[in-house]
């Protein structure tokens, strides 16, 4: 039986990944995420079997949500107070987000999902650090701490799989959903 390790995302405009990958750099040793697999999370699913893949996809053609534009703005890292362990890139707040978002945890609610424990943290991740020395993040982030990307239309959302290889994860998209105008 095939298994699908999935999540939903909005992807980013061109402009946007051209931007980020300009402030990709100047920490030694960080292995920097392919820009085009870039996205942003909406909600990751996890591992499904071909029958509930196949329920999700088509329970996520029901949700209704407007288009809407979306900026990043700023850089970060989780977790906030402990050493770093995931360099990001924010989104300017909007409400038509976190309504997307909500929506789509309805339906895979509706699919058997459990919801989400955590609260939305929207947001692009750039790399993952493992025993990263402070001094070089730090600078990171201050030298990008004023980052941000002119608005662009989000008018669809996306199903994605996700393969894990030595190399990184490898995404593939299984499905789009537009969105209202």
């Amino acid at each position: 039986m095939d298994s699908y390790r999935l999540f939903t995302a909005v992807d980013l405009s061109d402009q946007a990944r051209e931007a980020i990958g300009r402030i990709c750099a100047g920490i030694p040793g960080v292995k920097w995420l392919d820009p085009a697999q870039l996205h942003l999370t909406l909600r990751f699913i996890g591992d499904a079997d071909s029958s509930l893949f196949v329920r999700i996809r088509e329970e996520l053609s029901g949700v209704e949500a407007k288009a809407f534009e979306l900026s990043l703005q700023g850089v970060g890292r989780f977790p906030p107070k402990r050493d770093p362990r995931v360099l990001w890139v924010g989104v300017e707040r909007n409400e038509a987000l976190p309504r997307l978002r909500q929506s789509v945890e309805q339906a895979l609610e509706r699919c058997g999902l459990e919801p989400e424990g955590q609260g939305f943290s929207p947001h692009i991740t750039l790399a993952r650090l493992k025993d990263m020395p402070w001094s070089p993040v730090a600078a990171f982030l201050e030298r990008n701490r004023l980052f941000s990307t002119p608005p662009f239309p989000v008018s669809e959302f996306h199903l994605y799989s996700s393969t894990l290889t030595p190399r990184g994860a490898i995404h593939r998209r299984e499905a789009s959903y537009p969105l209202r105008a």
